[in-house]
């Protein structure tokens, strides 16, 4: 099957919401060097909450994007880790994070001058 993103009633809109949120993509690129536990997740991606993380992640993994592995040690310990679906987003995600870290003081200034010339 394939979507229509222009079709309001596709889910494919629904994906589009879920990989363009910016916990998703940093839960993404974080996973993308293997296997994490909660905190290291939280660690490194930085400003986002144990509730948003923990409904980021239930999110990715109905979606198939990553998996939830207990250990059954004590006290247990839980790892995430991309699925190959999840994996698939990786390039296009890193290469949109290139693009945002080369292009931010660009798109700073734009709207430094946008907002400049909305004030007069």
């Amino acid at each position: 099957m394939r979507g229509d993103a222009f079709d309001p009633d596709c889910p494919t809109r629904l994906i589009l919401d879920r990989i363009g949120d910016k916990w998703s993509v940093l839960v993404v690129l974080t996973l993308a060097g293997g296997p994490r536990r909660f905190t290291h997740l939280r660690d490194t991606i930085g400003g986002v909450t144990p509730k948003v993380l923990t409904q980021t992640l239930r999110a990715m993994e109905r979606d198939g994007l990553l998996t939830r592995h207990v250990f059954a040690e004590v006290p247990p310990r839980v790892e995430y880790a991309l699925t190959p679906l999840g994996l698939s987003l990786q390039r296009p995600i890193e290469a949109i994070t290139e693009w945002a870290q080369e292009n931010v003081g660009a798109v700073i200034t734009a709207r430094d001058h946008h907002d400049a010339a909305a004030a007069v």
